[in-house]
This record gives structure tokens, C-alpha cells and sequence, in this order.
């Protein structure tokens, strides 16, 4: 298995597209070998993206009531998790929350929004203004997580409103998709984020692991990336939610995740991995390893329903590996430091 590990390294490093074979072998990786994998995938992670690390943060723009129902979700209609609920946050809010986020350390901010997505009329205005405000304050880089998109003109009008990125995770593999939502299609998915891509808006996208899919459905949901070809591929891990249909979902353990990141950047090489929810829950002491594992961006701050840790406390991290954390400046980069 070592030769077979390295043979994929240096086929992802010349640029190589892996292929589901060779996918699922990884997967099958265990023991000491796990730890060539990491190795590799540190190498691979290292030749295309340095030791730059990305950082971005999120506002949970409009909680609850959502009316899809998805499984995993502690914000659909469907289940009674007790979140609290409430409408678009206002200009004021949002734009206060990106100047806290740029001041800790990120590079991006997304505006995320619990619907079945954007139609024309009133909603839609006030998204777009947010989005023009949030671009004339310069805190961050605009990003948005707003549902659907049934209509392609409304990508288009994201984009004239300076949105940069938008994220629409894929959430898992096709074959698996029906044990996870049934309101929408995976079709649906896929022509939201193939809109986005006419309109010139970045695409983030990736999925969420511990949902019961197999092994092989992990590399599924790879194979649908790299043909979709997006930009940043978020990582979660189930942390299941009581009162949501997966709550008494066994978690992952951190070395199952540990392999996933680094299989992951071995499918999708020159990819901006992006470790998100579940990770401190579930990589705990091992949290640093992401890292070495592939990972190149990182979520910090709070997630949507749930509590992240402290961004210093990440930058740190991030500091001790002799990594270097970069932040938004206009339409360029920076270091950021850790704050005294």
C-alpha cells in the first residue's frame, strides 16, 4: 500500500486526475500506512497552495423555519431542535459582523440564509443590498450561502452586486442523496452551482461526512467535485443536533476524518480544502492535523447552530506549524498575526 500511496501522490502533483478506483483504494488505507497518507497528502497540499492558509467566517443571516428537511439540518421546519428563529438580519447587523470577523483573522465572510432559496420580489432586494454594502465596507471578501437558485438571472444579479463566492455544498454522494433530503433533488443542487459558474461567482462546495454513506460514496461525492470543478471544497463532519433524524448518528473518529481530508486532497490536488463544522468536536487533541492531512483553509469562528472555538486560538495553531494565516486587503492578501 505505501508504493501504491506515493504513486498517487506523485500523480496528483504532475497534475493527474485520480480516478474512483483509485479513490476507493485509498479509502481503504489503515494502520501504520494512514500515516503515509498523511504524509503525502501534506506534500501534495504544500506543492499547490505553500504555506498559505485561508480563513473564513460566517453570520447565520436567517435562522430557522427552513422548508426543506434535510436530515442532518437543526434549521428545517420538519424538526424541532429549538433553535430560535428570525428574519434577514438587517445591514447594520451583517455588516458588523464582517468588520469582527476581518479583525480575527478572515480572509472571507458568508452571508448564509436557511430557505429553499432566492426568487425575484423582496427578499431578493434586500439580499442584494446587503451584498453591496458588505462589498463597500472592504471588512472581507463577500461570499453568500443562500439556498437554491431556480433561475440563472438571479446568479448573475449576485455577481453585479460584487458577490464573490457562493457556497452550495453538494452534501453527499448522488447514490446517497435520497436518505438525506427528499424536498429537493441533487439535481437541484448541481444547476445552482453550474448557474453560479456562468455568472463568473466563485463556487465552494463539498459535503458533510458521518451521514451513513459507505466508504465508496465518500469517493463519489469526490468524482462529482472534480467534475464540477470548484474552487473551495469544504469538509464537515456530522455533529448530529438532538431532534434532527441523524441525532443518534455514531460520530466519526478524528483518524477517520484525518484520512478523508488527506484522500480528498489527493482527488482534488490543486483545490482549496476547507475543514468546517464538526471539526473541533470531533478531531479534538488531533485538531492541528488537519494540516498536515491536506487541509488549506479553515472555517473560524461560530458555525450556524453551533459554537466554534476562539480565533486566536486558531491562529495560534496555525502559527505554531510554521504556517501562515493570510487575510483580505481590498482585492489582495496579507499575513495576519496573532494578536498580543
Amino acid at each position: 500500500m505505501r508504493d501504491f500511496i506515493r504513486k498517487m501522490e506523485e500523480k496528483a502533483i504532475a497534475g493527474e486526475r485520480l480516478t474512483y478506483e483509485e479513490g476507493c483504494r485509498l479509502m481503504q488505507v489503515s494502520g501504520p500506512d494512514l500515516f503515509d497518507l498523511i504524509a503525502s497528502a501534506n506534500r501534495v497540499r504544500h506543492h499547490y497552495r505553500g504555506d498559505q492558509i485561508n480563513l473564513c467566517s460566517i453570520v447565520n443571516a436567517k435562522a430557522g423555519n427552513c422548508s426543506e428537511n434535510c436530515n442532518f439540518c437543526a434549521q428545517s421546519a420538519y424538526h424541532d431542535t429549538g433553535i430560535p428563529s428570525y428574519p434577514l438580519m438587517d445591514s447594520e447587523g451583517i455588516v458588523q459582523a464582517a468588520k469582527e470577523a476581518g479583525s480575527n483573522g478572515a480572509e472571507a465572510f458568508g452571508i448564509v440564509a436557511a430557505w429553499w432559496g432566492l426568487r425575484e420580489g423582496r427578499d431578493l432586494e434586500m439580499v442584494l443590498q446587503r451584498i453591496r454594502e458588505l462589498v463597500a465596507a472592504g471588512h472581507t471578501r463577500t461570499d453568500a450561502s443562500l439556498g437554491i437558485i431556480a433561475d440563472r438571472r438571479i446568479a448573475f444579479k449576485l455577481k453585479e452586486a460584487g458577490l464573490a463566492f457562493y457556497n452550495h455544498n453538494l452534501e453527499t454522494a448522488r447514490s446517497h442523496f435520497p436518505k438525506i433530503c427528499t424536498t429537493h433533488t441533487y439535481d437541484d443542487r448541481v444547476r445552482t452551482i453550474q448557474y453560479c459558474k456562468e455568472a463568473g461567482i466563485g463556487i465552494c462546495s463539498g459535503g458533510i461526512f458521518g451521514m451513513g454513506e459507505s466508504p465508496d460514496q465518500r469517493i463519489e461525492l469526490a468524482v462529482a467535485l472534480q467534475e464540477l470543478d470548484a474552487d473551495v471544497v469544504p469538509l464537515n463532519f456530522l455533529h448530529a443536533i438532538k431532534g434532527t433524524p441523524f441525532e443518534n448518528l455514531p460520530p466519526l473518529q478524528p483518524m477517520e476524518i484525518l484520512k478523508i481530508i488527506a484522500v480528498y486532497r489527493l482527488m482534488l490536488p490543486s483545490k482549496d480544502i476547507m475543514t468546517a463544522g464538526g471539526r473541533e468536536v470531533h478531531l479534538r487533541d488531533l485538531q492541528s492535523w488537519m494540516f498536515a492531512a491536506g487541509a488549506s483553509h479553515t472555517l473560524i469562528g461560530n458555525y450556524l447552530t453551533t459554537l466554534g472555538r476562539k480565533s486566536e486560538d486558531d491562529l495560534k495553531m496555525i502559527e505554531d506549524l510554521g504556517l501562515r494565516a493570510v487575510a483580505y486587503c481590498g482585492e489582495t492578501l496579507q499575513e495576519t498575526k496573532v494578536k498580543a
